[in-house]
């Protein structure tokens, strides 16, 4: 039997390799990813008292009351280039409404009779809109309490309690999607960080994806 070189066993342990994101795409997530941790951050010592020492890491309170609407700003010029690249690909189907109303299968990794993912599974294009929905609040709503003397006052009291409303349901968003990426379905981090996918992965997850990749 023939023995492997090193070439080749090089060889074997990269082509069943898939390319899940570009270079382009993940430089936007993570962009997108940093400035929602930084206005999260900041926000989070803003909101509470007990919370403010949260501002001693990022310069202080003069300088996170100042900055915070910025990596607001940045949040949403960031997730505005992403959601340019992915919307058409996030648009809900008959299969991802069927894959929704038994997302709980999938929450204990019982895919059994859920229907098959393409790119984005059901779970990830809700997110998507999701934090479409809520980041967009927050930037209407951060308009108004950052210029808050020259709005309505009702206008004024409205943004008070939506801001911290919307900003729960992206952290708790955020949250979900950090766990699914990375504990609760394995391998999916690294398509995020390197870029590459195994075919077994992509096979086992978004086999409608993998598919159409086959055929190219």
């Amino acid at each position: 039997m023939a023995l492997k070189t090193p070439a080749s066993r090089q060889t074997a342990s990269t082509e069943t390799r898939i390319i899940r994101f570009s270079t382009a795409e993940r430089t936007v997530h993570w962009a997108v990813a940093l400035a929602f941790l930084y206005a999260t951050l900041t926000g989070l010592a803003l909101w509470s008292p007990r919370l403010f020492w949260l501002s001693a890491i990022f310069g202080g309170g003069t300088t996170v009351r100042a900055w915070h609407p910025w990596g607001g700003v940045l949040f949403a010029l960031f997730f505005a280039v992403m959601f340019r690249r992915w919307n058409r690909q996030m648009r809900l189907d008959g299969d991802d409404r069927r894959w929704l109303r038994l997302a709980h299968r999938y929450a204990v990794h019982d895919e059994s009779g859920l229907p098959e993912a393409g790119r984005f599974n059901a779970g990830q294009k809700a997110l998507f809109w999701m934090q479409a929905s809520s980041g967009s609040l927050l930037l209407l709503t951060g308009l108004v309490l950052w210029w808050p003397e020259i709005m309505p006052r009702l206008l004024r009291e409205i943004s008070v309690l939506i801001h911290p409303i919307a900003a729960v349901v992206s952290i708790g968003g955020l949250i979900i999607h950090v766990y699914m990426g990375t504990a609760a379905v394995p391998g999916a981090f690294r398509g995020m960080t390197q870029g590459w996918v195994t075919s077994e992965w992509a096979a086992s997850h978004h086999s409608k994806w993998y598919r159409e990749i086959r055929r190219r």
